[in-house]
């Protein structure tokens, strides 16, 4: 039948339902399918904290948001335009945040008395036309897979787990976007066994077979493709950035890559992306806890590896002895914090800014460590590297921050030209006479030497050293000099730090001052307060510990610092102590990531208040 055919700029659709419905796998082909079709995408999967979660409750709700667009996608999408739910409880928890007027894609099957009891529905919202305002797209998904698939060898658990490809073929018919990149993947994944592939391939087509032949649906929708530069693009998930930029760094070293590490949510992945990768001569070690990860790392990087361990708040409060031994020894190590809702077990499939007083504090003694984050999940790559190359430059352990939503969240990312990465080959020590705390006068780096190389031999450890030697020194001015120098060397990074880029006005009334992932919401929000013509400007810092050497100036610019943070204001108080400057706080500790409407609705505020 005709249908009539709508270009679009943007759409965020969220597929939704329990946890074994198969979303977050409807959400992964739906971007890989656009990014492949030449559209911005920006992802997150949102899922329970509990494995399992009871089915067809509330909090058992597993979805998967995808925003698709041709320019500016640098959030998974404040509003839902479209909302694919596969029961009551997957409504009930996503009608908050769809648009009136929105597309609701719903499985009748899900809304039996049961499922409606679980989600604590008094009446089916399917027929008590509670959902007027919106367009609903009402089909009986599981009697439709069960007719399809009737008289083939499938059980009827097998024929129930296809409804999602059923919804996803639907709704690639919805978007205009072919079938092809799926079809691929049901062969790579399903190729061994014909029955399961036959299946899926047949209610894919049926589900874009149902829009093409209802009476019922009378549009349908294009995006219009990007223009992004050119290159080669593929979609990315943070934590696999994080993964390639560690090896993109250790391949540059000229070094073997190593990672100890122990599996913890959100950052498990990074250990699964390097685990694949021995052919780029990276070891890995899935250890019993997380400080025998450390622990492994730093004899790793003791023998002269590119070493590595990943974790979240819980684990990086567990390697909290481990990392003042890695300061003493004054060895590279890249520590990925991936971090999580807490304190304790908190929310850990949700994200915060949680750890950045921990990273940058959270260790006995004086033991500095430089603290750096990235902003987006592509810009893991280039972070993870950056982190490698201050390890190695500096003979430190560095901690790269990231979260929750950044390692999950996926968007286009543009493969770097290996050729152009630079050079981080360090230069070990090879002539005899070798003392290991001995340093280079630009870096105050120390030596670096292979142990066990004949006429190398030498001594590092937890006890206190002596300047030059390595010998254990209890001498209470020694101690003191060491301690200097430690910290001497994290500071000197600044000269390695670029000068703060601040979008907007050089000085003036309103700096957006923010870091890590906020970047995406308060990017879309300051592009867009801009079009409208309000004077703000905007200032994302990504080196934490130290901050950048022009900042203090920069900051004295302007009469109002607003910073919006995932928690109760680590960095305001942080950037308050050291200039004292006044600092307005924005705060959110929900689990979630800021919307950009938010920081538009802040920043609007603030600006019709004045700086009086």
């Amino acid at each position: 039948m005709d249908k009539k055919l709508i270009s679009i700029d943007e759409v965020t659709i969220r597929f939704a339902g329990d946890s074994g419905d198969g979303m977050q796998l409807c959400g992964t082909q739906f971007s890989d399918t656009s990014a492949a079709f030449g559209q911005e995408v920006n992802t997150f999967p949102d899922y329970p904290s509990e494995i399992r979660a009871p089915e067809g409750t509330l909090y058992g709700v597993s979805a998967y948001q995808v925003h698709v667009g041709n320019r500016n996608i640098n959030t998974p999408g404040d509003r839902i335009d479209v909302l694919v739910a596969m029961n009551a409880s997957s409504l009930k928890v996503s009608l908050k945040n769809v648009i009136k007027g929105g597309i609701l894609i719903v499985n009748r099957a899900g809304f039996v008395e049961k499922q409606l009891k679980l989600a604590k529905y008094e009446s089916n919202p399917l027929v008590d036309n509670s959902l007027n305002e919106y367009s609903v797209i009402d089909i009986d998904i599981t009697a439709k897979v069960q007719e399809i698939l009737k008289g083939t060898t499938l059980t009827p658990k097998h024929i129930s787990r296809t409804k999602n490809i059923f919804a996803l073929g639907f709704s690639y018919w919805l978007y205009s976007l072919p079938l092809a990149q799926t079809e691929k993947w049901l062969q790579k994944k399903f190729g061994k066994k014909p029955a399961i592939f036959e299946a899926n391939m047949m209610v894919l087509k049926a589900g874009y077979e149902y829009g093409e032949n209802s009476e019922d649906i009378k549009y349908r929708y294009k995006i219009n493709k990007a223009d992004l530069a050119p290159g080669n693009y593929r979609n990315i998930t943070g934590n696999e950035a994080a993964a390639l930029g560690l090896i993109a760094a250790a391949q540059k070293a000229n070094l073997p890559l190593f990672l100890g590490s122990y599996p913890i949510t959100p950052a498990t992945e990074i250990l699964h992306h390097l685990s694949g990768h021995k052919n780029f001569s990276v070891v890995h070690l899935q250890a019993e806890d997380e400080i025998a990860g450390i622990a492994s790392a730093i004899g790793a990087a003791y023998a002269g590896s590119l070493s590595s361990t990943s974790t979240s708040g819980p684990g990086l409060a567990l390697k909290v002895e481990a990392l003042g031994l890695a300061v003493m020894l004054e060895i590279p190590l890249v520590i990925v914090d991936v971090m999580r809702a807490g304190p304790s077990t908190g929310l850990p499939t949700k994200t915060e800014q949680s750890d950045l007083n921990l990273a940058i504090y959270g260790r006995h003694g004086e033991a500095p460590i430089p603290v750096i984050a990235a902003q987006s999940a592509s810009d893991c790559f280039q972070m993870a590297f950056e982190a490698s190359r201050i390890a190695l430059k500096y003979m430190t352990p560095v901690i790269l921050l990231t979260d929750g939503y950044l390692g999950q969240s996926t968007e286009p990312w543009r493969v770097p030209d290996v050729s152009t990465l630079p050079d981080l080959t360090p230069v070990f020590h090879t002539e005899k006479g070798y003392q290991p705390y001995h340093r280079n006068p630009d870096t105050l780096a120390r030596d670096w030497a292979i142990p066990g190389t004949p006429g190398l031999e030498h001594r590092i450890g937890g006890l206190e050293k002596e300047d030059l030697t390595g010998n254990v020194s209890h001498d209470t001015a020694n101690h003191e000099k060491m301690v200097h120098y430690r910290q001497d060397k994290v500071d000197g990074i600044t000269q390695d730090i670029p000068p703060c880029e601040i979008l907007g006005e050089q000085e003036g009334d309103l700096l957006v001052l923010a870091w890590g992932s906020s970047y995406g919401a308060i990017k879309t929000a300051y592009e867009k307060l801009r079009e409208e013509g309000k004077k703000l400007s905007y200032l994302h810092l990504k080196y934490l510990n130290p901050l950048p050497a022009d900042l203090g100036d920069v900051l004295k610019r302007f009469k109002r610092i607003l910073l919006p943070e995932i928690n109760l204001g680590q960095l305001a108080n942080i950037i308050r102590s050291k200039y004292l400057i006044n600092i307005e706080q924005f705060n959110k500790v929900q689990g979630t990531t800021f919307k950009s409407y938010e920081i538009e609705e802040k920043v609007n505020e603030m600006l019709e208040k004045g700086g009086n």
